[in-house]
């Protein structure tokens, strides 16, 4: 049985970012994990993760969650460390 933690392996993120984008699309982690791993192959993809995530922290900042917006914003610069020189 593949488990959540082997989708998470195979997609090319990490758990953060996974959760940034379920949270994001309101979808389950594995079917985010299977998302990221479809835009991180397809012209434009990793731009629109990092819009996905940077619309969770503006909606984290907006209602007050600061402790999610940290974490949003920690993920998101990994993000940005890990893939914009990429594509």
């Amino acid at each position: 049985m593949v488990s959540i933690d082997d989708c998470i392996a195979l997609c090319g993120l990490d758990r953060e970012k996974i959760q940034a984008i379920a949270e994001h699309e309101h979808i389950p982690e594995v079917a985010a994990a299977a998302l990221a791993s479809y835009l991180l192959h397809r012209e434009g993809g990793v731009a629109k993760i990092k819009e996905m995530m940077s619309d969770d922290l503006k909606e984290a900042l907006a209602e007050g969650r600061n402790e999610r917006a940290s974490e949003l914003l920690m993920a998101l610069r990994e993000f940005l460390e890990q893939w914009h020189s990429v594509h």
